[in-house]
């Protein structure tokens, strides 16, 4: 079973810089392969970045420059940077693995950049 606890959403006003977290419950967070997605309002999910278990990096073209994707193994926690928010960054974020066939998530966490 694993479990991802994932926070770090508020209303902000944009030009700051914001970081979540995603907690992954177990003793296999090494292994695994995590990702960060964005639910905008009245749209799909979609990936903004991932980073595997060796520390590689990928992501969306709508993320490049702005977002960082980080992890830090002994805390079982992988970070997601926004800096220079924007209003178009506001959505539900949430984190993922992909582990023996089965996708598992976090709850999700809301950001909402307005001035």
């Amino acid at each position: 079973q694993v479990q991802l606890v994932d926070s770090g959403g508020c209303s902000v006003q944009p030009g700051g810089p914001l970081r979540f977290s995603c907690v992954v419950v177990g003793n296999i967070f090494s292994i695994l392969d995590v990702g960060w997605y964005r639910q905008a309002p009245g749209k799909q999910r979609d990936v903004v970045a991932t980073i595997s278990n060796d520390g590689s990096t990928n992501y969306a073209d709508s993320a490049k420059g702005r977002f960082t994707i980080s992890r830090d193994n002994a805390k079982n926690t992988v970070y997601l940077q926004i800096n220079i928010l924007k209003p178009e960054d506001t959505g539900v974020y949430s984190c993922n693995v992909h582990y023996f066939g089965k996708d598992y998530w976090g709850q999700g966490t809301q950001v909402t950049v307005s001035s």
